[in-house]
């Protein structure tokens, strides 16, 4: 685990974003809230919060760190059957919350597929990535 008792207390920002692939149909019973299971969407939120809070306990070496806020956006896209994650971690720590975003794209993308499988079992998860972090001595990246 890297040392980061050196490291200055700051503000801390990290958004990754993923996507999720389906057929129309599928998107169109989540749109509609008629999935097998259950609201898919609620459920992948609170997934994604869960995951980004446990970060350390999934990732190895990563430091357990205090969040203060875990935002989840989801949106449903028509044109490319799909739909968009975006988490967006807060808090004031030593280290970056990049690894808590990530985390809970992943996990809410995995857990849309679980709640949506027994109707679409094609799905592909992906394009997940780091979208803007803010913080800490190495200051703002934003993918372009």
């Amino acid at each position: 685990m890297v040392d980061v008792s050196g490291k200055r207390v700051t503000a801390r920002v990290a958004v990754a974003r993923g996507r999720v692939y389906m057929h129309r149909a599928t998107l169109e019973l989540l749109r509609g809230g008629a999935t097998p299971k259950g609201d898919a969407i609620a459920t992948a939120h609170l997934a994604g919060v869960m995951a980004a809070k446990r970060t350390s306990e999934i990732i190895p070496l990563a430091h357990p760190i205090p969040l203060d806020a875990i935002e989840l956006a989801f949106d449903l896209d028509g044109d490319s059957s799909s739909v968009g994650i975006e988490a967006r971690v807060r808090t004031r720590a030593r280290t970056g919350v990049e690894m808590e975003a990530l985390t809970a794209v992943t996990v809410a993308a995995l857990t849309l597929y679980d709640m949506l499988k027994a109707v679409d079992r094609g799905m592909v998860m992906g394009e997940f990535a780091l979208w803007e972090k803010r913080g800490g001595r190495s200051g703002v990246f934003r993918r372009r």
